[in-house]
């Protein structure tokens, strides 16, 4: 029997294997909130208060789970400073930087293809 290609695997992905750990960081990466605070740190280093004003709507429970999930991922550096009040800052990482390119393609896809998404919405919902 002949291997399967690697690319033929690579392009399949385990990520459909119910017990694949990629879903996880999938999840984290992806979520709403993931999407835009990868994005916001693009940008440069921003502290939390900063963060969560460029991100309209979020909580800062919200805020800040995603950012605990981001960085256990490798993705955002979370340097806090030992003054009072507490001081911390997140930016990307080497490898953040290449995750938010990848999202921000997506998000930049979304935005231009709005319109015809808006109208596949609204001719759904006459039906």
């Amino acid at each position: 029997m002949t291997p399967e290609p690697l690319s033929d695997r690579v392009r399949r992905g385990d990520l459909m294997a119910a017990q694949c750990p990629s879903r996880d960081v999938l999840k984290h990466v992806t979520s709403r909130w993931g999407v835009l605070a990868l994005m916001a740190l693009e940008d440069g280093t921003l502290r939390f208060s900063a963060l969560r004003q460029q991100i309209g709507g979020v909580s800062e429970r919200m805020l800040a789970q995603t950012l605990q999930a981001l960085t256990a991922d490798g993705f955002v550096s979370r340097v806090s400073f030992d003054v009072v009040p507490p001081h911390v800052e997140y930016s990307l990482t080497p490898l953040g930087r290449e995750v938010a390119e990848k999202v921000r393609g997506l998000a930049d896809w979304i935005e231009v293809s709005m319109p015809r998404i808006a109208e596949a919405q609204q001719a759904r919902a006459r039906t």
